[in-house]
């Protein structure tokens, strides 16, 4: 590990730097001698992601690793949900990377071990770790031969597998991901009895439970209605039925768990719009439960394919936005007017909806132009 991380005058000159042009940083020279122009802005970058992504790491000493490893990694906001998930006394993340999830999501155990392959890498993790008084195992070893020379066996293993091919093109099926989950899953389970795997938000369920064993849980996590992470877990004997939770954390909206065959055992009443319109988050889209939400709720759908939902008196605790609205003609939209537009089953997009009718963005006001079952259909929002 480079000494010049820990010296004073250069973290000042970094954190001087915070909001500087990091391109044009780079063309001037350094100015301290045993320090590249490079390795300075890559601290800079470092600490501008960890603002946002991970603040708990804005101490004197952190390193930060290149962009990718960055990008890479897991917010504060969905680790810290993770980790209060599972527990036990020994866990062991495989793919750690720049170990932020590792950091929370080992908290409720007594051993902790992190495998990574990139030495570089696991020295960094190492060294923050010291820092912030964490104490693990640190492993330097590629995954497939720690697991065939392993010997133990484990309470939890956690997966966060690279999206990424040999060109760097993102990919999302199992099988194309580094370590291929399919290959090893098997050996997985024979040493664990809970593997936890974070993937892709957009990988397909359907998929998923089609390929994978022991699925006990699917977690479709969301920040301020986007969804972030699909966390898998496998368990070693399970043979249930699998439970789906749907989170949309930093919101006032309530979680929602359903069994995973609900879907195709409900049915949807359909209904032309009444007082109340909901929009479901994205994590219900997802989730792709859109007759379980009518059923669950007591809503009416407007349309097969409009997943917008109705009521006439106001449903609590529904998973998205709830709006009071009415029927309107088009002519009764005035150029210049301030909406936020929704378009959802109809032919026109947001921006062709503000172009045609020249509106604009914003403001307190819902306009949705949607489908209904008897035809095309303008709401806005009371």
């Amino acid at each position: 590990m480079h000494s010049w991380h820990l010296n004073k005058e250069i973290q000042n000159y970094i954190t001087e730097n915070l909001n500087a042009d990091l391109h044009a940083l780079l063309l001037k020279k350094s100015p301290f001698p045993e320090v590249s122009m490079h390795e300075i802005v890559q601290q800079i970058k470092g600490k501008q992601v960890a603002q946002k992504k991970f603040p708990f790491l804005l101490k004197d000493g952190i390193i930060f690793p290149p962009q990718l490893n960055l990008e890479q990694s897991s917010s504060e906001k969905t680790a810290l949900y993770k980790s209060e998930i599972v527990k036990g006394k020994k866990f062991i993340d495989l793919t750690s990377g720049f170990g932020i999830d590792a950091y929370y999501l080992s908290k409720n155990f007594d051993e902790i071990i992190l495998v990574e392959q990139n030495a570089e890498l696991l020295e960094i993790v190492k060294h923050n770790w010291n820092i912030l008084g964490k104490k693990a195992s640190f492993i330097n070893q590629k995954l497939e031969d720690f697991l065939n020379g392993n010997k133990e066996n484990f309470d939890v293993i956690y997966l966060d597998p690279a999206r990424r091919d040999q060109n760097k093109n993102k990919v999302f099926l199992l099988e194309d991901l580094s370590p291929n989950i399919l290959e090893i899953q098997d050996q997985l389970l024979s040493v664990s009895e809970e593997i936890v795997i974070k993937l892709s938000p957009l990988i397909d369920l359907k998929y998923l439970i089609s390929v994978l064993k022991n699925i006990s849980k699917i977690e479709i996590i969301a920040v301020k209605n986007d969804v972030k992470e699909i966390v898998v877990f496998l368990s070693k004997n399970y043979r249930g039925e699998i439970i789906c939770k749907c989170t949309n954390l930093e919101s006032a909206e309530k979680d929602f768990s359903f069994e995973i065959n609900a879907e195709k055992n409900s049915e949807a009443e359909y209904s032309e719009p009444e007082k109340f319109i909901y929009i479901p988050n994205n994590t219900i889209l997802k989730a792709g439960i859109f007759n379980l939400i009518s059923r669950h709720f007591k809503l009416k759908k407007l349309h097969p394919n409009t997943h917008l939902y109705t009521s006439e008196i106001k449903i609590k605790d529904f998973p998205g936005r709830i709006l009071e609205m009415e029927i309107i003609d088009s002519k009764q939209i005035k150029k210049k007017d301030q909406f936020n537009l929704i378009s959802k089953n109809y032919p026109l997009k947001p921006e062709e909806i503000k172009k045609k009718y020249q509106l604009k963005d914003g403001g307190n006001q819902y306009l949705i132009f949607t489908q209904s079952k008897k035809g095309k259909i303008i709401l806005k929002s009371v």
